[in-house]
Parts: C-alpha cells; sequence; structure tokens
C-alpha cells in the first residue's frame, strides 16, 4: 500500500506540472496587446489552470499522505476538469475553424472580410458598446504607429506582410482607391462609395480605421491565430491529463487491492 501511494503522488505531481502550460497559455493571451483589449479568453483558461493546479496537488497529497477520501475526491475532480478543458479545446477549434485573408492586387499583405468568421467571434465585435470599449483600447497601442517608423516608401509598405490587425485599423481598405502618403495616412479618391468602410477612414491617428469592419476581421484574424496556437498547448496537456489520470486510476486500484489483501492476511494470521 505504501509504494502504490507513492505511484499515485508522484503520479498526481504530473498532473500539477502539466497545469502550468494551461496557467501559461492564459498568461500569454493576457500579455498580447490585441487580446487584452478583447479579454475574452483568458481567465477562463488561466481559472481552469489553476483548478487542475489545486486539484493535482490535493492528489499529491492524498497519495502521499495515504488521505483516500482526498483521492476520490481528486479523480471526481480531476475528471470534471479534464471534460470542461476537452470542451474549451474543442469550442476555440471550432469557433477559429473560419475566416482567412484575401489577397489584393499589387499588394503583399492580406485583407480580411467580417463575414468570412464564425458567428461567436463577430458577436463578439458587432455590438457598438462592445467595440467602441475595445477600439478605444487599440487606439493606445503601438500597432499602428510603429508602422510609420518602419515604411517611408509606399513600395515598400505595400511590398510588407502586415498583420491582420495593422492591415484592417492602420489604413483604407485597398479597394478604395487611396493614394499612399504614409501608413497611416492617405488621400481620399474623389469617389468613395465602394465600401461603407472607405466612408469610416480618417486621417486622424486616433481614429483610422478603427471602427471600419475591416478593423474588426483584423481582430478576429489576430485573435484566431492567437487562440489556436494556445489551443495546441491546452490540447497537449488535455493528452497528457489523459494519460496520468487513466494510470492514477490503475495505481489507486491496485492501491485498494493490496489493502484489502492485507488486510484479509491480517485477518487470516
Amino acid at each position: 500500500m505504501p509504494l502504490s501511494n507513492n505511484v499515485i503522488g508522484c503520479i498526481n505531481f504530473i498532473s500539477v506540472l502539466l497545469s502550468i502550460p494551461v496557467i501559461g497559455a492564459g498568461i500569454w493571451l493576457a500579455m498580447e496587446p490585441v487580446n487584452s483589449c478583447v479579454k475574452l479568453l483568458q481567465w477562463p483558461v488561466i481559472i481552469l489552470g489553476i483548478l487542475i493546479l489545486l486539484v493535482g496537488l490535493a492528489g499529491f497529497i492524498g497519495g502521499f499522505w495515504r488521505i483516500t477520501w482526498l483521492l476520490v475526491v481528486y479523480l471526481i475532480a480531476m475528471l470534471v476538469l479534464i471534460v470542461l478543458l476537452a470542451i474549451l479545446v474543442g469550442f476555440i477549434y471550432m469557433v477559429t475553424i473560419k475566416g482567412s485573408g484575401h489577397p489584393e492586387p499589387s499588394r503583399a499583405y492580406l485583407e480580411y472580410s467580417l463575414q468570412d468568421f464564425s458567428g461567436y467571434l463577430r458577436r463578439r465585435v458587432q455590438s457598438s458598446f462592445k467595440w467602441e470599449r475595445i477600439r478605444t483600447c487599440l487606439s493606445t497601442t503601438r500597432v499602428c504607429p510603429e508602422l510609420n517608423q518602419r515604411f517611408t516608401l509606399a513600395l515598400d509598405f505595400f511590398n510588407a506582410h502586415l498583420d491582420p490587425i495593422q492591415s484592417g485599423c492602420c489604413k483604407p481598405p485597398t479597394k478604395c482607391g487611396f493614394t499612399f502618403v504614409n501608413p497611416t495616412y492617405w488621400i481620399s479618391p474623389i469617389d468613395m462609395s465602394a465600401d461603407m468602410d472607405c466612408l469610416q477612414w480618417s486621417n486622424d491617428q486616433n481614429t483610422l480605421c478603427y471602427g471600419c469592419d475591416s478593423c474588426k476581421a483584423g481582430l478576429l484574424q489576430n485573435l484566431k491565430e492567437d487562440w489556436l496556437k494556445a489551443d495546441l498547448f491546452l490540447l497537449l496537456a488535455l493528452i497528457g491529463l489523459i494519460i496520468v489520470y487513466i494510470i492514477g486510476c490503475c495505481a489507486f486500484r491496485n492501491a485498494k487491492t493490496e489493502d484489502i489483501f492485507r488486510k484479509y492476511k491480517q485477518g487470516y494470521t
């Protein structure tokens, strides 16, 4: 029984270690400038990681100090957390499976359409109240101003691979036909009837295209890319937790069998 308990304790300590990539993914999302303006996924991931950490510690303590009821709580709670993590991994994949950039003639960067993304993500930015808060946050970042430091010539700018948020928020859509002065200052054409985003553009550095649908689409593309990166770490943690949980269940069952056999021998002798 002591040997089995030690094995269970060591296995459960691995669960504690597997909470690190989950918490780390949440912290990484929270530190990304674009994600920090939206605040959708960071805290659920961080909270789930902390719960996995605490439950893993409970299993570690229960294993080494032979606290059977704590091990039972660990097995039940960890199963619930594994299911929740699996749901979260699947949810992130489903809401980010749609959406991609569209090439434009004589441009190296891609442009994005809001309608290409999943309904869940679109609803996060279509509310005027929510978007006003997001655009205010975006306007305080260095996402757009840094372009003026990197590019002075139109050809260099057109051949640059911009981030989705820069492509959508920092310049007018290519189809509007604006004339380049610098990355965040453009001369408007006589006819701007091609798209509502053309009317939304302003050379005011605090406005730019932050009110455009192209900006919302660029933001969602940035979220999609970051979420998929985080989802990979969550998937690896999920696989590790499932393996550890199965091994832990087997070790717990063997420990109980050894305990019953030991009590039987004591009663027989």
